[in-house]
C-alpha cells in the first residue's frame, strides 16, 4: 500500500500506508482484497512475493533484499513511537530519531536503485544495521539478531547460536556535552600497549558518526587474557573557548587507572564494569610528558585534582583466551567494529607464518633557539613518511587503534617553550617493499598567537629508516640533526637534504661537507626520537641478514653459518620460518658440502629458541603438528615415489603411535611434573594433526583414531585440575575441528565427548568450558539436521546429556535465587550460565516425538519418571520466573516459551498416564498446574502489548502459545476425574489469574473449570464454601495488582461464548444448587464491577472524595452482601489510610460532633468506676463535661446537602446511573459545590433541569440542593431546647432528604398563582446516614408524593413560623450579640410579604367561600393555615418587642416603617374567625387601633414565650 485508503465507499477496505494485501480480482480500476473489500487500484504497488502457510494466518514475503523489508517495517512501527515522542515532550530524542528515519529512507533508496556494487551494497546494509539498531535500543525495542546484517531466522540455526548472537555487551554510549572545541582521546595501557584513538566532534559525539555506541576495543594483558575496554561518558564543565582560527593539538588532561587493582574485581565478573576516572591537568606544560607518571606516583604538586564534574567513565570486561576463542565466544563484539589493540613490540606468542611489519616511533624532545624573539616559540612538529623517490607515502602512519592511519602526523603545540618534551607514540605500518630507500621528515613550525594564527617554518631533521648495510634503523634512541629553513621553503628535491648527515654517527661517515648547502644545519638545535621495530621480514641483526641473503655471497655460506650462533633466541624465533626455508635451502644447494653445518645449525638453533619464551609457547601448540605434517607428507611422497609400497607397515606404525599417546594419556600424572607436562603438550597440539590425518585416512579411521585417544583419559576423579581444563580444551578444538563436521566421524565421536562432558556436569567441574563444548556441538548439529538426519545423534545426547543438563541449571539457578535473596535484587544469569540454558533449549527443539517416546520408555519406574518431570517443570518455571534473559531479548524469550509448550504437549500424556487415579501424585501435578499458570501469565506474551507490527509479526510465528497452553491445562484438568478435589481451593487463586489475561479464548477455556470446583466441593461439602471464600479473596488481590479489564466484569455470567466450552452461567444452571450457584455468579459479577472502578480510581489522577467513596462502595458491598469480614476490615483500614494522607480526620464530617462523644465516655466512666480507677474515671468525666462546653459554647455551622446525579457511560462504574446525597463543605453553596464536582470530572455536562436524563447521553450532571430531614423531632419540638442543640439533631445522622419541584396542575391562575401551584415532593433515603465514614452515600429509594396548594401553604406558613421563633428566642436569650441586621431582615422579609400579596394570597386563595364550599375535605387544613397564620401574626409582635429594645437609634425610622406595615398586615387578618389555643388567648383580643402596637405587645410578651 503506498497511500492510506479510509474506505469510506460502500464494502470498502481500509488501508494503511505498507500495510500487504492480497489481491483477489481487478475489476474496471477497483481491486478485490482478501478481507474482503474494494480499494482503488492506485494505492498499491504490485511487488512479486512468496506466501507460506496458505490460510487463515497465511504470511506473504516480499521477494526483495531482505534488510529493504526490515527498513520498510521498521519505519513503520517507529513512526507512531515518533510521534509519541513529541508528545512526552523528549524532544532530544525526537529530532535524533527523524534524522535516523530519513537517513534510512536515503539509504533504503540507494539500495533499491540497483546501481551499487557489491561492496557498495554491503557499505550501505552495514549502515542501515547501525542506524536499525540504534533507533531499537533508544526506543525500548526488541534485539535483533544478525549474521552478514541480516535478520536471523530462529528456525534455521540452534538456540545455542541464538544465545551468542543476543549476548549483547552493553557497548559503551557517549553522552554529547557542550564544548567549542574538537577533543581527541587516547587510551592505552601504559608501556605495554598501543593506542586506542577516540575522535569527538565538537559536540561531545564520535566524530564519525557510524562510530555512536561503537567506541571500544580489546587490550591484550597476557598469552590469554584480553580487556574488553568501551570508552565511556567525558563529563566536563560547562564553561565553554570560542574556536582558534588554525587548528592545532593542545594538551587538556590526563586520567590514569591502576590495572593492577581492577584486573582482580574484573576477573570475577561475567560483563562489564564501569570505572570512573578523575581528569587531571598538569600545573606546568614543561611536565607533561611525564604527567601520567606523576599521577601514578602521586606527586600532587606537579597536577591539579578535578573539580566533581570532569571526568571519564569507561567499561571494562575480562575476556579470557587467545585471540582466536575470544572471537568465537564474543562474536558481538567483533561484529560490532571493535578496535584490536597490539601490544607493544611481539605478542607471547609469535605463530608459524605470523606477518608483521610496525616500527613504532617516540618523539622524544627538542632543543631550538629563540631564533632572535624575545618570546619562546610554540612549536609544532609535523612528520611525513617519503619513498626513495620523495613521494609521501599514504596512509603510512598510525595514532592508535579506532581510527583510520593518516599521510600526515602533528604533534601537540607547548606554550613558548624551546625544549618542548612530546614523549608520543607513533606507529609506521610501513609495506615491506616500501621500506627500503624509506626516509622519515621533521619539520619544525613556530606557531603565532599574534599572526592570525599563522604557523611559520623555521627548520627540518630526517632520518632514513634502513642503513647501507640492509640492516634497519636500530632500536634506540636517536639524536637528529636540525636544519635550518623558512616558510618559503620546498622539498620537491629530496635529494638536497638526503645527501646531508642525519645524525652524529652519520655525519662521522661524511667527513667532507660543502658549506655552501642551501640547507644549513643548526648546531645549537636538535631533535631526539626512539625507535622500535617489530617486524618478522625485516631485521637489525647483521648477521641474520647475511644469512636470509646468503644468495647474494655463495663463497661466504660457510662463514655465514658460523656467524648464525651469534644470533639470538628472540631474533631466531621472529624469523623462525624463514631461517628454516634458507637453511633447507643450502641443505638442497650443496647437500654433502653443507649438511654437516646446516645440521648443526639447526640443533644449535633449537637449542636457542627453548630459551626464548616465545619459541617456548610456540613449542607447545604446534610441535605435534608440524611432527605429523612432516610424517604425512614423508609418506605421500614415499607413497607416490614408490607407488604406494609398505602402506599396511606405514598404518601399523601410526597405530602404534597412537598406542604409545594413549599409553601416556592414560598414566596417573598427580605425582610427576614431567609427565604432566607432556599430557598437557599432547592434548594441547592433538587436534593440530586431524587433518593431516585426513590425507591418508578415511573419516572414519581418523575418527577412530581420536575416540580411542580421548577415551584413554582418565575421568575427572583422578586428574587434577589444571589437567581437567587441558583435557576439556583439546575436546573443546576436537569439536571445533573439521573432522567433527562430517555425520560419520561425529556418530564415533559423540559418545566419548558426551562421556566426558557427563563426568564434569555431573560433578559441577569446569562449567565454563563444558558450556562452550555443548554450543558448539548443538550448532553443529541443527546445522546438519537442515541436510540430512541427525536422529541417532540426538539420541545419544539425549541419553547423556539431558538429565545431568537439569540437574546442572538447578544448581545453577538455587545459586542464583539465593543471592537475590541475599541481596534483595534481581540477579541475571552470566553469560556461560544463559549458555547451559540454550543448550537445554537447544536439545529439547532437536527431540522428535521419537526421542521423547524413547526417553520416557527409559524409566525404570515411576519414581524415576517423576523425579524427572519435576526437574523439567521446575526449570521451565525457573526460566520464566528468573532474569535468564534482558528485556529487549523477545526473540530469545518467545523462542524459549515455544519449546517450553511444546516440551509440554509431548509430557503431559506420560503424566496423565502414569499419575491419576490410584497413582495419583498430587506433587507432579500441582507443579505441572503451576507451570502452566506461570506460562500463560508471561509478560512476554501478552501480545495485547505490543505493537500491531510486532503482534502481527508473533502471531504469524508462533501464533498465540497462551491459548495452546491454556488448551493443555484444561485437557489435563478433565483427566484429573476424583482427583480434582485435591486442588481446591489451593489452584483457585492460579487459575483465576489465568482468566484475568486479556485475551477472550484464554478466559473461555478457563472458566468452566471453576464449575467442576464447586460442582465437586459441593459434591463433597454440600456446598462450595471454600470455593466461593477462595475465589471472592483472590479476585479482590488479583484486580488490586492491576489485573483485569472491562469486559473482565461481565465474563461469569456470560451466557455466549467463543470456543468449544459452555459458559459457567450455563453449566451452573444445569445443575440441582443452581440457586445457590446463579447467587454466588451474580455476587462475583458485582464484586468484579467494584473491583475493577476500585483498581481504575486508585490508579488513576482522581481526587479524594472518588477514592473515598469508591472505596466506601466497596467494603459496603462486602460487608451487607456477601458477609466477608475480613475484606470489609481489610478495606475499612485502607479508607483510613485515605483521611489521614488528605488530614481528613474522623472522615472530617463527623468532626466537632461532641454528642456522638458523650455516650462513648459514659461507657468508658462506667468500665472505670466498676474498676476503682478514679483517676481515669476523673480523666474521663472532664472530657465529657468539656464536650457539653463545646455543645453550647462553640458554633457549629449548619452545612447544605446536594443530591448528584450522574448520568452516562463513561463515568466510573460505581456511580454510572446513580444518585447520590453529598455533604457540603463549610460555607459551600450549590454554585460552588457544582464547580467542584464539574473540576472532578471535567467532561461532564452539568443538566439544567432536575427532570430524568435522556438515553445514549455520556456523561451528564444532575446536581440540586436537598434539605435534610430529620428523626429526631422530639428535640426539636422542645421549647426550652437551646438551638445550637437543635442545630446538631437538624443535620446529622440523617438518612431522609427531600427536595420540592413546584407544578401547575389544570389552568393557572393569572390573578392568584398559588390556587394551582402544587408541589411534586421527593424524599430520598440512602443507604446509610450522614454524616458517616464518607461525605456522600447512595439513594437506597426514593418516595415521591404530591402536595396540594392548601398543604403547600400550611408547609410555607409552618416553617417560617418555626424560622421566626427560633431567631427572636436566640436574639432574646442573647445567643446572637451586637449585629441586628439578620433579626431586622427577617422581620422586614415577613412583613413586608404578607401586606404586598404573601399571607393575603393565601387568604384570597383558600379563604373564598367557593373554595370553601367545592372543598369540603379541606375543612380541617383551612382552619389549621388560619391558625398558623394568627400565629405568625403574634410571632412577629414578639419579634418587633424585642427588635425595639436592639435597634440601634440610627435604625429607628426602619423600627417604625415596620410597626406600621405590623399594623396593615394584622389589619388584613381581623376578618380571620381565631381557633388559637390557650397557648396565644391574650393575643385574641384585639386592641383598639389608637393604642399602639409596642405597649400591647409588651403587655403580652412573657404570655407568649411561656
Amino acid at each position: 500500500v503506498v497511500c492510506s485508503f479510509r474506505g469510506s465507499v460502500s464494502h470498502g477496505l481500509t488501508l494503511e500506508l505498507g500495510e500487504t494485501v492480497h489481491i483477489l480480482e481487478k475489476c474496471e480500476g477497483k481491486s478485490f482484497s482478501g478481507s474482503i473489500g474494494i480499494f482503488p487500484a492506485g494505492y498499491i504497488h504490485l511487488k512479486k512475493a512468496v506466501v507460506t502457510n496458505r490460510g487463515q494466518y497465511e504470511t506473504v514475503v516480499p521477494l526483495e533484499d531482505p534488510i529493504i523489508t526490515e527498513v520498510t517495517s521498521t519505519l513503520q512501527e517507529w513512526s507512531v513511537l515518533w510521534k509519541q515522542l513529541y508528545v512526552k515532550h523528549k524532544v532530544d530524542l525526537f529530532y535524533k530519531l527523524r534524522h535516523v528515519m530519513n537517513e534510512l529512507i536515503d539509504l533504503r533508496r540507494q539500495l533499491l536503485s540497483g546501481h551499487l556494487t557489491q561492496d557498495q551494497v554491503r557499505e550501505v546494509k552495514r549502515h542501515i544495521t547501525v542506524r536499525l539498531d540504534w533507533g531499537n535500543e533508544h526506543l525500548g525495542l526488541d534485539l535483533v539478531p544478525r549474521k552478514e546484517f541480516e535478520m536471523v531466522d530462529a528456525d534455521q540455526i540452534s538456540v545455542s547460536d541464538l544465545y551468542k548472537m543476543v549476548t549483547v555487551f552493553s557497548l559503551f554510549e557517549m553522552k554529547t556535552f557542550s564544548s567549542e572545541l574538537k577533543i581527541k582521546l587516547s587510551f592505552c595501557l601504559f608501556s605495554s600497549s598501543e593506542k586506542f584513538m577516540v575522535k569527538l566532534n565538537k559536540n561531545g559525539g564520535p566524530k564519525n558518526p557510524e562510530k555512536v555506541d561503537r567506541l571500544c576495543a580489546l587490550f591484550t594483558v597476557g598469552p590469554t587474557t584480553v580487556i574488553y575496554f568501551c570508552s565511556g561518558r567525558m563529563l566536563l564543565n560547562d564553561s565553554k573557548k570560542g574556536p582558534p582560527h588554525v587548528q592545532y593539538r593542545r594538551p587538556y588532561g590526563c586520567a590514569v587507572l591502576a590495572m593492577s587493582d581492577v584486573l582482580q574485581t574484573i576477573s570475577e565478573l561475567k560483563e562489564e564494569k564501569d570505572f570512573v576516572l578523575k581528569v587531571y591537568t598538569c600545573n606546568n606544560e614543561n611536565e607533561w610528558y611525564q604527567i601520567h607518571e606523576n599521577i601514578i606516583r602521586k606527586s600532587s604538586t606537579k597536577y591539579t585534582a578535578p573539580s566533581t564534574n570532569y571526568g571519564l567513565i569507561i567499561s571494562l570486561q575480562l575476556l579470557r583466551g587467545d585471540m582466536e576463542q575470544v572471537r568465537k565466544e564474543n562474536p558481538i563484539i567483533f561484529n560490532r567494529g571493535v578496535a584490536i589493540t597490539r601490544k607493544l613490540g611481539f605478542p607471547d606468542v609469535i605463530m608459524p607464518g605470523d606477518i608483521r611489519n610496525d616500527l613504532y616511533l617516540t618523539l622524544e624532545r627538542g632543543d631550538f633557539e629563540r631564533g632572535g624573539k624575545s618570546v619562546q616559540k610554540n612549536i609544532e612538529v609535523t612528520m611525513y613518511v617519503l619513498y626513495a623517490d620523495g613521494e609521501i607515502l599514504k596512509e603510512c602512519i598510525s595514532l592508535g587503534s579506532g581510527e583510520h592511519n593518516i599521510s600526515e602526523y602533528r604533534s601537540f603545540v607547548l606554550y613558548h617553550n624551546n625544549s618542548p618534551r612530546w614523549s608520543e607514540v607513533i606507529k609506521l605500518p610501513i609495506p615491506i617493499d616500501r621500506f627500503r630507500g624509506s626516509h622519515l621528515r621533521f619539520e619544525f613550525r613556530h606557531c603565532s598567537t599574534k599572526d592570525k594564527g599563522e604557523k611559520k617554518l623555521f627548520g627540518f631533521a630526517f632520518t632514513p629508516l634502513m642503513r647501507e648495510d640492509g640492516t634497519t634503523l636500530s632500536d634506540e634512541s636517536h639524536e637528529l640533526y636540525v636544519y635550518k629553513c623558512d616558510e618559503n621553503t620546498t622539498f620537491s628535491n629530496h635529494a638536497l637534504y638526503l645527501g646531508l648527515p642525519c645524525c652524529k654517527d652519520d655525519f662521522n661517515g661524511c667527513p667532507n661537507i660543502p658549506s655552501s648547502l642551501i640547507f644549513q644545519r643548526s648546531t645549537k638545535e636538535t631533535l631526539w626520537i626512539s625507535t622500535q621495530l617489530s617486524s618478522t621480514k625485516l631485521t637489525q641483526n647483521v648477521d641474520l641478514l647475511a644469512l636470509l641473503k646468503w644468495k647474494a655471497h655463495p663463497d661466504r655460506v660457510m662463514d655465514i653459518l658460523g656467524r648464525l650462533r651469534h644470533v639470538c633466541g628472540e631474533e631466531i624465533v621472529k624469523f623462525l620460518q624463514d631461517i628454516l626455508d634458507t637453511l633447507f635451502s643450502i641443505l638442497d644447494d650443496n647437500t654433502d658440502k653443507y649438511g654437516p653445518l646446516v645440521f648443526q645449525s639447526l640443533v644449535r638453533n633449537f637449542k636457542e629458541c627453548k630459551k626464548s619464551f616465545h619459541f617456548s609457547k610456540v613449542s607447545k601448540t604446534f610441535y605435534l603438528k608440524y611432527l605429523f605434517k612432516f610424517i604425512i607428507q614423508s609418506r605421500i611422497l614415499y607413497s607416490r615415489a614408490t607407488c604406494g609400497m609398505e602402506e599396511d607397515q606405514f598404518r601399523a606404525s601410526i597405530q602404534e603411535l597412537f598406542q604409545s599417546i594413549r599409553f601416556v594419556l592414560s598414566l596417573d600424572s598427580r605425582s610427576s611434573e614431567t609427565l604432566i607436562f607432556t599430557q598437557a603438550a599432547l592434548l594441547n597440539s592433538f587436534p593440530a594433526i586431524f587433518d593431516e590425518l585426513l590425507q591418508m585416512f578415511t573419516v572414519q579411521e581418523v575418527a577412530e583414531f581420536v575416540r580411542g585417544t580421548l577415551g584413554s583419559m582418565p575421568s575427572t576423579v583422578h586428574i587434577g585440575q589444571s589437567m581437567d581444563v587441558v583435557k576439556l580444551q583439546s575436546i573443546a578444538r576436537t569439536v571445533d575441528s573439521r573432522l567433527f563436521s562430517f555425520p560419520e566421524s561425529r556418530r564415533i565421536l559423540l559418545p566419548v565427548v558426551l562421556h566426558h562432558i557427563h563426568l564434569h556436569l555431573r560433578q559441577q567441574k569446569e562449567l565454563l568450558i563444558c558450556s562452550g563444548i555443548l554450543s558448539s556441538i548443538f550448532s553443529i548439529i541443527k546445522s546438519s539436521s537442515l541436510e540430512s538426519s541427525v536422529q541417532e545423534e540426538v539420541e545419544m545426547m539425549v541419553e547423556s546429556l539431558l538429565d545431568v543438563l537439569l540437574q546442572t541449571l538447578l544448581a545453577i539457578m538455587s545459586k542464583s535465587q539465593s543471592q537475590e535473596a541475599v541481596r534483595g535484587q534481581t540477579c541475571p544469569l552470566s553469560d556461560w550460565q544463559g549458555e547451559y540454558v540454550s543448550c537445554l533449549l537447544s536439545l529439547l527443539r532437536q527431540m522428535s516425538d521419537i526421542h521423547f517416546q524413547h526417553l520416557l520408555d527409559n524409566f525404570q519406574s515411576k519414581e524415576e519418571l517423576k523425579e524427572f518431570l519435576l526437574k523439567i517443570f521446575c526449570v521451565f518455571r525457573n526460566l520464566m520466573k528468573l532474569s535468564i534473559f534482558p528485556r529487549d531479548w523477545n526473540v530469545m524469550r518467545l523462542l524459549t516459551s515455544n519449546i517450553i509448550v511444546s516440551t509440554t504437549q509431548y509430557l503431559s500424556p506420560a503424566l496423565h498416564k502414569s499419575f491419576t487415579d490410584a497413582d495419583f501424585d498430587f506433587k507432579v501435578w500441582n507443579s505441572y498446574f503451576s507451570l502452566a499458570v506461570l506460562f500463560i501469565n508471561q509478560p512476554s506474551l501478552q501480545l495485547e502489548t505490543l505493537t500491531p507490527a510486532k503482534r502481527k509479526k508473533v502471531f504469524d510465528k508462533y501464533g498465540d502459545m497462551r491459548v495452546m497452553m491454556a488448551y493443555e491445562l484444561f485437557s489435563m484438568w478433565q483427566n484429573l476425574g476424583e482427583n480434582k478435589i485435591h486442588f481446591i481451593p489451593g489452584m483457585i487463586g492460579p487459575f483465576l489469574g489465568v482468566t484475568l489475561v486479556p485475551q477472550n479464548e484464554v478466559r473461555n477455556i478457563m472458566i468452566p473449570i471453576f464449575h467442576d470446583m464447586m460442582d465437586w466441593e459441593q459434591r463433597k461439602n454440600g456446598n462450595f464454601k471454600q470455593v466461593e471464600a477462595e475465589l471472592i479473596d483472590k479476585l479482590d488481590s488479583l484486580v488490586s495488582e492491576g489485573k483485569g479489564d472491562e469486559n473482565y466484569r461481565e465474563l461469569f455470567s456470560l451466557t455466549q461464548l467463543f470456543g468449544p466450552y459452555p459458559s459457567l452461567l450455563e453449566k451452573i444452571e444445569q445443575e440441582t444448587w443452581r440457586e445457590t450457584g446463579v447467587s454466588f455468579v451474580t455476587s462475583v459479577t458485582r464484586l468484579m464491577e467494584r473491583l475493577l472502578d476500585y483498581r481504575d480510581c486508585m490508579k488513576g489522577d482522581e481526587t479524594e472524595n472518588k477514592k473515598i467513596g469508591c472505596t466506601v462502595n466497596l467494603l459496603n458491598f462486602y460487608k451487607s452482601e456477601i458477609n466477608k469480614e475480613e475484606m470489609y476490615i481489610r478495606y475499612i483500614h485502607k479508607l483510613c489510610e485515605m483521611h489521614l494522607q488528605a488530614e481528613n480526620y474522623t472522615g472530617e464530617a463527623l468532626f466537632r460532633c461532641w454528642e456522638y462523644g458523650i455516650p462513648l465516655c459514659r461507657e468508658l466512666a462506667f468500665q472505670y468506676e466498676s474498676l476503682y480507677d478514679y483517676q481515669s474515671l476523673s480523666w474521663i468525666r472532664k472530657m465529657e463535661a468539656a464536650y457539653y462546653d463545646n455543645i453550647m459554647e462553640q458554633q457549629r455551622l449548619e452545612p447544605e446537602f446536594f443530591r448528584v446525579g450522574f448520568y452516562g457511560r463513561k463515568f466510573p462504574f460505581f456511580l454510572r446511573n446513580k444518585e447520590f446525597v453529598c455533604r457540603g463543605h463549610d460555607y459551600e453553596r450549590l454554585e460552588a459545590f457544582q464547580q467542584r464536582m464539574l473540576g472532578e470530572f471535567p467532561q461532564a455536562i452539568a443538566m439544567q433541569h432536575p427532570n430524568q436524563p435522556d438515553e445514549g447521553i455520556l456523561q451528564d450532571l444532575q446536581i440540586y440542593a436537598v434539605t435534610p430531614v430529620s428523626e429526631n423531632m422530639d428535640v426539636l419540638q422542645m421549647d426550652r431546647v437551646p438551638d445550637r442543640i437543635k442545630s446538631f439533631y437538624r443535620v446529622n445522622n440523617v438518612r431522609r432528604f427531600r427536595y420540592d419541584r413546584p407544578f401547575h396542575k389544570g389552568p393557572k391562575d393569572k390573578d392568584n398563582e398559588f390556587k394551582s401551584l402544587w408541589i411534586e415532593r421527593t424524599t430520598l433515603i440512602l443507604t446509610h446516614p450522614l454524616p458517616g465514614i464518607s461525605r456522600w452515600f447512595e439513594v437506597d429509594k426514593r418516595e415521591l408524593v404530591e402536595v396540594s396548594p392548601l398543604e403547600n401553604a400550611i408547609y410555607v406558613v409552618e416553617n417560617k413560623n418555626q424560622e421566626l421563633r427560633t431567631l427572636i428566642s436566640q436574639y432574646q436569650h442573647k445567643q446572637l450579640h451586637g449585629n441586628i441586621n439578620l433579626l431586622s431582615m427577617c422581620l422586614n422579609g415577613v412583613i413586608d410579604a404578607a401586606v404586598n400579596g404573601g399571607i393575603a394570597r393565601y387568604q384570597e386563595a383558600f379563604f373564598d367561600k367557593e373554595y370553601i364550599s367545592s372543598h369540603p375535605e379541606d375543612t380541617e387544613k383551612i382552619t389549621q393555615l388560619k391558625d398558623l397564620m394568627q400565629e405568625q401574626v403574634h410571632v412577629l409582635g414578639v419579634g418587633l418587642v424585642v427588635h425595639e429594645k436592639l435597634v440601634h437609634p440610627e435604625m429607628r425610622p426602619l423600627h417604625k416603617k415596620l410597626i406600621d406595615q405590623f399594623q396593615m398586615m394584622r389589619s388584613s387578618l381581623c376578618h380571620v374567625r381565631p381557633h388559637i389555643s390557650t397557648l396565644y388567648k391574650p393575643f385574641t383580643t384585639p386592641y383598639n387601633d389608637q393604642e399602639h402596637p409596642s405597649n400591647f405587645l409588651a403587655t403580652n410578651l412573657n404570655m407568649l414565650v411561656t
